[in-house]
């Protein structure tokens, strides 16, 4: 360790079960701290993948995009979102990036009689990362979430790092949380601690042992389940903190401040933090507002509906919009690999239709028509990334005439001739490898004055984050805008068609970029905000 690193870490871990929330729970309590102290997060994930990029959204849930081009963890959009940072590709460690370089350096000749193993070789690789992070973003609080949970074998050499970091750093500059599950079996009618008091035992047998407890429960914690953990986990009662299920998770860090988690870290750790709860104060008040009024039904058309984290960007971005403007947001999942009638007949009493990014043949046929029913019958609708290659597809099918019009991306499953609307990128022809090969990360868009885009915007260019292969195919450009279609947005460097827009229509917005991603808590993204103004004051 660098003995000039001045960093407070606060390690979270987890126990019981997966999907509780480390992420939220992370992003929330950073957020008690960031203003006043330079506060980043790093995420470290057991999977041997480089990164997630590769991996099954209904696996996984959605593969997060940085400004810098990193496909990483879904937990960093929490991050940005509470934080309003940007968050960088080396934040997110995988342990695949860490065999990956001990295994090339041993090639090269850096463990010269040396016998490479798990400890010290590994955990020192995954120490030094955190360090390096730390020192390089001069970090005063680095947070450092640990996926899965304790036991795991794939996060084993992950929590072995932390435990030797405390040694290093000393017991005043590291705090260890452990994220527990406290379940409520049905039939039983009781809060069961039995499983966080396995779970704790497991991580004090790895030599941690938590400074901090949160359960997360269905409800509020009793004093006597609060008693029950703190007498068996050896823990003080003050320092069990309930994370009951909430109906916006925004409210976590008011949630957390008022159980005196601030002032907890704030001895822990010899700092002073002091965080701006009327903040959010203000937006709960807002979120309570929205539930008197008539709810705006947005319905987010996709193949990926068995996992709800498939779409997690644009689920949050629709909350935030929620909090600021007072809006009942209600989000619904359609799978467009069901039949054209059903899809129809869910589209009823909808108020706005999103298309959102894909890949692949299955359920595109089901986008089509999920467009073209928002187009011919003047509902809002908001495309992206494939769902704006959709629609132009939609468009030149059904109104310049192109009945065969398709994408390339599904050419071996089509029978016959076709015509290509969407063609691989050029930089894209000769790619081979599969992994973080797509035109990926943050990239300039120039706004043309007076299209609604720039109404939306307010300047250009914009700087926006891609993940793609396909283009709308230049050649067809023409006759798409000599029928009515407008490109409103492009890149000036190969010119890129990057967002689309019908004029003759409420609402009718396509972008090629993520506009998900730029959310954060305190700046909702601006397409997103204008397509659910627009939709309420049509459901009006």
């Amino acid at each position: 360790m660098d003995a000039s690193l001045k960093t407070k870490f606060i390690v979270v871990t987890g126990g019981v079960i997966s999907g509780i929330g480390k992420g939220v729970a992370t992003a929330a309590i950073a957020s008690l701290l960031e203003r006043n102290y330079k506060t980043i997060p790093i995420k470290c994930d057991g999977y041997l993948n480089s990164d997630p990029g590769t991996i099954n959204p209904i696996e996984h849930g959605e593969v997060y995009i940085l400004d810098d081009g990193s496909e990483v963890d879904m937990d960093f959009g929490h991050y940005e979102r509470f934080l309003g940072i940007r968050a960088k590709r080396d934040w997110n460690i995988t342990m695949g990036k860490v065999y990956k370089q001990i295994l090339d350096e041993e090639r090269e000749g850096h463990y010269l009689g040396k016998t490479v193993q798990l400890i010290p070789h590994v955990t020192d690789n995954i120490k030094n990362r955190i360090y390096q992070i730390s020192k390089e973003e001069e970090a005063e609080i680095t947070l450092i979430e640990i996926g899965g949970t304790v036991g795991d074998l794939e996060n084993a050499l992950f929590i072995e790092a932390v435990r030797q970091m405390r040694l290093e750093v000393g017991r005043k500059n590291m705090l260890f949380i452990h994220l527990t599950y406290i379940p409520k079996p049905s039939g039983v009618n009781e809060l069961k601690s039995k499983p966080t008091q396995q779970s704790i035992k497991t991580i004090n047998e790895m030599g941690i042992y938590p400074d901090l407890i949160i359960a997360r429960c269905h409800e509020e914690l009793t004093l006597s389940v609060i008693e029950k953990i703190s007498l068996y986990c050896n823990i003080e009662k003050e320092h069990i903190i309930t994370s009951p299920d909430l109906e916006n998770l925004y409210s976590l860090p008011k949630v957390f401040h008022e159980q005196k988690i601030t002032p907890i870290i704030n001895e822990r750790l010899s700092i002073g933090a002091k965080p701006d709860v009327s903040f959010y104060n203000d937006l709960m008040t807002s979120f309570n507002l929205s539930k008197t009024k008539d709810p705006l039904n947005i319905t987010i058309c996709g193949k990926y509906t068995d996992l709800e984290d498939s779409y997690a960007s644009i689920n949050e971005t629709l909350k935030i919009i929620t909090l600021h403007h007072g809006i009942d947001i209600r989000t619904h999942l359609i799978d467009t690999t069901e039949s054209n009638e059903k899809i129809e007949k869910q589209l009823k009493n909808i108020h706005g239709i999103i298309v959102p990014g894909g890949f692949g043949s299955r359920g595109i046929e089901g986008k089509i028509n999920a467009i073209r029913y928002a187009r011919e019958n003047n509902i809002p609708f908001l495309g992206i990334c494939y769902g704006m290659q959709l629609a132009v597809i939609e468009f030149a099918r059904h109104v310049c005439g192109i009945k065969d019009a398709n994408t390339r991306e599904v050419e071996h499953e089509i029978k016959g001739t076709f015509t290509p609307l969407i063609d691989l990128l050029e930089n894209q022809k000769q790619v081979r490898q599969k992994g973080a090969s797509m035109r990926l990360g943050g990239h300039d868009v120039e706004i043309k004055k007076g299209s609604l885009a720039y109404q939306i915007y307010g300047q250009s260019p914009i700087r926006e984050r891609f993940r793609h292969r396909y283009e709308v195919n230049p050649d067809y450009v023409d006759i798409l805008e000599k029928n009515g279609m407008i490109f409103s947005g492009y890149s000036k460097k190969d010119g890129i068609k990057q967002v689309m827009e019908l004029p003759n229509h409420p609402f009718f917005m396509t972008c090629q970029f993520h506009p998900e991603v730029s959310s954060t808590l305190k700046a909702p993204e601006k397409l997103f905000e204008a397509f659910v103004l627009k939709s309420r004051h049509q459901g009006v």
